[in-house]
């Protein structure tokens, strides 16, 4: 088996290596990953300049690649070049913090994945629930428990599927419930940060993501909460299916 590792969160992110140290023993592993903290991304792709990719230097990123681009861009740049082999699996992570309800269309992690997915290959995200690293082992024992019981049940080769799995930074992590969950939503992102720059120009952060909204029973956030692991199966299709027909009836036909 090969798989293809990325993630959000650069090279030399402590979430990467131990997502790298976790899938050994599985079969041969590809490292591309971006050069800088990408977080936040989605699934952007950079057109306006070409990409260079390298060999990371350090005993510690040892036969890592690494692009000067967004996280979609590594699996792209993977899938359609670089590697030699088509890879079997493509996994993503450990990313430092939750990819929970929203977050999802905004997640460098999750996009990563989902590149691969979008190229036929099923694929894993995963996230620590909280920022800081907490129990970093601990996440990186319990991504190999979910990959493993994936892997037994579900034939590589197949229909691709997508999986977003957020761990809580837990010291038992590896041994949690795993829940299989929705999506839940927040509420809007609190207020922009405003601060003025040493040359007198107004500049603006992007304020912190909002608390949950939707966060009960079968969500990625009450699972997390009571202290399982979430993983909530993924799709790419945005159609508003329930509303496509009503859509049809006002717009299909041009007006009288």
């Amino acid at each position: 088996m090969r798989i293809l590792i990325a993630n959000d969160d650069g090279y030399l992110a402590p979430g990467l290596a131990a997502l790298v140290q976790a899938c050994r023993g599985l079969g041969t592993i590809d490292v591309i990953a971006p050069e800088q903290n990408a977080s936040g991304t989605s699934n952007a792709l950079t057109l306006n300049r070409p990409l260079s990719i390298f060999e990371a230097r350090g005993e510690s990123v040892q036969g890592f690649r690494v692009v000067n681009g967004t996280p979609s861009d590594c699996v792209h740049l993977a899938l359609t070049g670089v590697l030699e082999q088509r890879p079997d699996l493509v996994v993503s992570g450990i990313n430092n913090g939750a990819n929970m309800g929203d977050d999802t269309l905004y997640s460098g992690t999750v996009a990563a994945a989902m590149e691969g997915y979008l190229f036929g290959i099923p694929a894993i995200a995963f996230s620590q629930a909280e920022k800081g690293w907490l129990h970093l082992d601990a996440a990186a024992a319990a991504a190999r428990a979910v990959i493993d019981q994936v892997l037994a049940t579900h034939a590589l080769g197949s229909d691709p599927w997508l999986l977003n799995v957020n761990i809580p930074n837990r010291a038992d992590a590896a041994t949690l419930p795993r829940r299989v969950t929705r999506l839940g939503r927040r509420h809007a992102s609190e207020a922009v940060v405003r601060q003025v720059n040493p040359r007198g120009e107004t500049i603006y952060w992007i304020g912190p993501a909002g608390d949950a909204r939707v966060c009960g029973d079968g969500t990625d956030f009450h699972a997390v909460a009571e202290g399982c692991i979430s993983i909530t199966p993924l799709q790419v299709d945005l159609t508003d299916h329930a509303l496509r027909a009503r859509w049809a009836e006002r717009l299909a036909s041009p007006a009288a």
